[in-house]
């Protein structure tokens, strides 16, 4: 990516945030990098052969930045009793339980209510219908909200002082600072430090990818997260350079980055507008 480019976005977040611009330090021991989360969907080995036949095997798209974790090509429909919403992505590999993650304006548009959820406790949760390219499924529960959280390592939680199952307040800075309340910690060697919301919580707070928040107890004072380094790093990886000349709906949607940049000259759709702001992306022009 050009770095030219990447010093320009990471000045504009840090001017967001009040921060200087000249300054490059380590996160203060208290934040952590904020990842938005657009909906998605797991699926159990045998649901994953209902849906697109037997003895098939979901195909890595992209890594994702929990490790093991990838998107997959595959794409499903889901629906509800007043709606369906296309191209949901697969997440990998295969789990034991099917679920669905969604946001607050989703289950809306589904005409379901959806529980606000801890990702695996699916339990008594909304109802939906998958459909795929070689079957459907109507399940009595696996429709989630997922609820915010905290993926960290050991170390991390003891660097943050907190414990596995732990509910936290954070605080994000920004055009709009907000604080997130009963955000779950979750620990385990086989996570990277990252806190997720989704859409909707980010629409509301004006948080993009690169956002950095932190966890806030009673009394504490706040103070500005100075963390140029931590945001450049979190772009070059959010980031996607569009290199066609038409960016399309379609196009929008199978990009699994957030921050998607184009070309100067290239012709971007009224449909795809209205996807990335239905999925919290945002379109900028390479410079």
């Amino acid at each position: 990516m050009n770095q030219q480019l990447i010093d320009r976005i990471v000045g504009e977040i840090l001017e967001k945030l009040n921060l200087p611009v000249a300054s490059a330090t380590t996160l203060p021991t208290n934040a952590f990098p904020i990842a938005v989360s657009a909906r998605h969907i797991h699926l159990s080995q045998e649901h994953v052969e209902t849906l697109f036949g037997k003895g098939y095997e979901l195909t890595k798209k992209v890594d994702l930045s929990q490790p093991n974790q990838f998107a997959a090509n595959e794409t499903v429909v889901i629906a509800g009793p007043k709606g369906s919403i296309e191209r949901v992505r697969v997440l990998g590999p295969a789990r034991a339980l099917t679920q669905a993650e969604v946001s607050f304006t989703d289950a809306f548009k589904l005409g379901v209510k959806a529980p606000i959820r801890e990702s695996g406790d699916i339990a008594g949760s909304a109802p939906f219908t998958i459909i795929g390219p070689n079957g459907s499924l109507n399940l009595e529960e696996g429709l989630i909200i997922a609820q915010a959280h905290i993926h960290m390592e050991p170390k991390d939680a003891a660097r943050l002082n907190v414990s596995d199952n732990e509910f936290v307040n954070v605080e994000v800075d920004g055009t709009r600072p907000v604080t997130f309340r009963k955000v779950k910690i979750r620990v385990s060697d086989r996570y990277r430090l990252e806190m997720h919301i989704d859409t909707d919580e980010a629409n509301a707070g004006f948080i993009g990818q690169g956002a950095i928040g932190r966890i806030i107890r009673p009394g504490e004072e706040t103070s500005p997260v100075d963390a140029k380094e931590e945001i450049r790093e979190i772009l070059v990886n959010k980031q996607y350079l569009f290199k066609k000349k038409l960016l399309s709906r379609d196009d929008l949607r199978d990009i699994e980055e957030t921050e998607i940049i184009i070309e100067k000259g290239t012709i971007v759709t009224a449909l795809a507008y209205d996807v990335a702001r239905e999925l919290g992306k945002s379109i900028s022009v390479r410079q």
